[in-house]
């Protein structure tokens, strides 16, 4: 006679690790799904610095798709039995699209503006120490970005007090920030080693990282600026 119980189903170690690849999988394919206009016409862009404004405007899908994706991991069910990972992207999406949108728009126009003058910058006629305190200020911005994107996904606060808690976060809680730099940083050698198709590649587990670097984030999101 088996001493299984029933209800205990789904809940091993086997099991678990077997929900977490379903979730990553479909969020992956839901993420590349809606974000996959822009995705493709990036790909088809000439790696021209002239073209970085339109690859700003490819980008855009991709906010909305990363909130959801971020949603969805963030809900997921660690049961082999309940297993609902696309319900809760396209609830994420329908949730956080148009917020999402209100401070992705600007960041890739404001990183636009950094790449496009570091790309070309000996027509500046500034200094050297400029192009290393612009590509400082692109690299905060990025983690910036990545604080708005969590609480964003995760919370409901007007847009200017997303934009403050994300820039509060970026120093009170350093091993978050440092945590994502190093997300940033892996990504980014990764794309120059083997594929630009990289980060489109490994979005969903990129972002469960995201998601475990910023606990502190959240908890004390949670704990003092919601009611």
């Amino acid at each position: 006679m088996s001493t299984v119980r029933a209800d205990a189903f789904g809940t091993g170690t086997l099991s678990r690790a077997a929900a977490l690849i379903h979730t990553l999988v479909t969020v992956e394919a839901l993420l590349l799904l809606t974000a996959a206009p822009g995705l493709a016409g990036l790909f088809l862009l000439a790696p021209d610095p002239a073209n970085l404004p339109l690859a700003a405007l490819c980008l855009l899908p991709l906010g909305p798709a990363s909130s959801a994706a971020l949603y969805a991991l963030h809900h997921r069910s660690r049961d082999l039995t309940d297993l609902h990972p696309a319900r809760a992207f396209l609830r994420g999406w329908r949730l956080n699209a148009v917020s999402v949108l209100k401070l992705w728009a600007p960041l890739l126009a404001w990183l636009t503006v950094i790449a496009f003058t570091l790309t070309h910058f000996s027509a500046t006629g500034l200094p050297g120490w400029w192009a290393a305190l612009l590509a400082l200020i692109g690299t905060g911005s990025l983690l910036w970005g990545a604080h708005a994107l969590v609480l964003t996904t995760l919370f409901t606060f007007r847009t200017r007090d997303t934009a403050r808690l994300a820039a509060y976060f970026l120093l009170r809680h350093p091993r978050a920030t440092l945590g994502t730099l190093s997300l940033l940083i892996l990504t980014a050698v990764g794309t120059a080693l083997l594929t630009e198709a990289l980060p489109a590649l490994l979005a969903a587990p990129l972002l469960l990282s995201l998601l475990h670097s910023s606990r502190p984030v959240i908890a004390e999101t949670q704990e003092d600026f919601t009611a």
